[in-house]
């Protein structure tokens, strides 16, 4: 699709994932286009980019590596006409999008019934940024899937291809309780198409009962529908719906639509890490914290389980900070979050609780058991070896430990294994109490 005035959503970073092909080719003749965009993705996006500046060059290039993510190609070699171009990407099942500089509505039309995924013209202002955030948003699709709900499998078909080309994994359901069971058992679904139209639970019907099972923040939902109803949008939007297309909807239309509502989902993703993590070490912070810990308190008082507090603290923190520089500490700080996080099991709730101090709520531990896994903790803190500036630093952490009982709240649990915190400190720090 021609772009003229995109709207752009703002970017965040977000690391690659090396399980999947990482790969750019830019094939271009123009030297100083080349480089500007090879330098905004790698640089923007941490993707390698592999430039050619002919036809041979880049089938070349094809042959010789294999995790080629995407190709950007301009039209215009010495060597190849335009469809030689194409057909060089396509034959090869390569995600292509079409950078050139002239406008022309025929040629874009045909790029785009080719399986193009877009057409950008270059003079466009804004076009760099346009290509940039495409390149990744393309790169982030492929981790997530996308619901179709359509009882037509034409409609389905059509969606379904529209989805894949612009790299999202696709799973179908042909009616409202297929689609609520794939909900349940896939949690990449982060987008779901939802016709009206369908028998026995109708769309809005769906979006309702979907709402029920994912928030607004974890599931984009659109609504579909080739209904002339003026009220159809805003019974969608009502019952949870995040937009609505009409049927029939151009391509362009939809994959605007479509990305705009997964950038918000992201965006909002965003927020909440930047509310609820501690940038420093990238684990959960106190206010986070506090708050799981709360609900798993409640739910483990009210149907008894064995639950554990904890609170460590790095020992003689403030020496590091002097003698070794605060870049040193913070370097101690994430060495202690990341081997914190290596330890925790999936159910236990961890955070920097501030300064030197973490936190560890966990679930399912005997007294026995308990004991086993702070001492493992602690020892796996103490054979760490920390590359700073001004040497090799090694930290120990004293732990204070107390197992839940009946009655406790959270309050009581976070004071006594500060008492706790402390005992460990007075008897000579990188020790465990649990008792006293």
């Amino acid at each position: 699709m021609m772009h003229v005035t995109p709207c752009l959503p703002a970017l965040h970073a977000i690391a690659p994932s090396p399980a999947l092909p990482q790969r750019v080719l830019l094939l271009e003749n123009s030297r100083a286009y080349v480089q500007a965009i090879a330098e905004a993705i790698e640089q923007q996006l941490e993707l390698p980019v592999v430039v050619a500046s002919t036809l041979a060059e880049a089938r070349a290039l094809l042959d010789r590596y294999d995790d080629w993510f995407l190709a950007l190609t301009g039209l215009v070699v010495a060597d190849g006409d335009r469809e030689a171009v194409i057909d060089c990407f396509l034959e090869r099942d390569i995600p292509t999008v079409v950078v050139t500089g002239v406008y022309d509505e025929e040629l874009r039309a045909r790029m785009l019934r080719r399986r193009v995924i877009d057409v950008v013209l270059k003079s466009t202002p804004g076009s760099l940024d346009y290509i940039v955030w495409l390149v990744k948003r393309l790169e982030r699709n492929r981790r997530i899937s996308a619901l179709i709900v359509d009882d037509s499998a034409s409609a389905r078909l059509h969606t379904a291809a529209l989805l894949e080309t612009f790299g999202y994994r696709v799973v179908e359901a042909v009616d409202g309780a297929s689609a609520l069971r794939a909900l349940e058992a896939d949690p990449s679904i982060r987008l779901a198409i939802v016709d009206q139209e369908m028998p026995g639970m109708q769309g809005v019907e769906l979006t309702r009962r979907l709402r029920a099972l994912r928030a607004r923040d974890r599931v984009a939902v659109i609504g579909i529908s080739g209904n002339s109803d003026a009220t159809l949008v805003a019974r969608f939007l009502k019952s949870g719906a995040n937009d609505f297309l009409r049927k029939p909807y151009s391509r362009e239309e939809f994959f605007c639509r479509v990305s705009q509502n997964v950038d918000q989902l992201e965006l909002i993703g965003t927020l909440q890490d930047l509310a609820t993590r501690d940038f420093l070490t990238g684990l959960p912070n106190r206010r986070h914290f506090l708050d799981q810990a709360e609900r798993m308190v409640q739910r483990t008082m009210a149907d008894p389980q064995p639950l554990t507090m904890a609170i460590l603290d790095i020992d003689h923190f403030k020496r590091i900070n002097d003698g070794w520089g605060h870049e040193a500490g913070d370097h101690a700080l994430r060495a202690v979050a990341a081997a914190l996080s290596l330890h925790a099991r999936t159910d236990d709730v961890v955070a920097r609780f501030g300064g030197e101090e973490f936190c560890v709520l966990a679930p399912g531990l005997d007294p026995e058991a308990q004991t086993t896994y702070f001492e493992q903790l602690r020892q796996r803190i103490e054979d760490l070896r920390v590359d700073t500036a001004n040497g090799t630093l090694q930290m120990t952490v004293s732990i204070g430990v107390r197992h839940a009982r009946a009655g406790d709240d959270l309050h009581r649990l976070l004071a006594d294994a500060d008492r706790r915190l402390y005992l460990a400190k007075a008897r000579g720090r990188n020790r465990v109490v649990s008792t006293g």
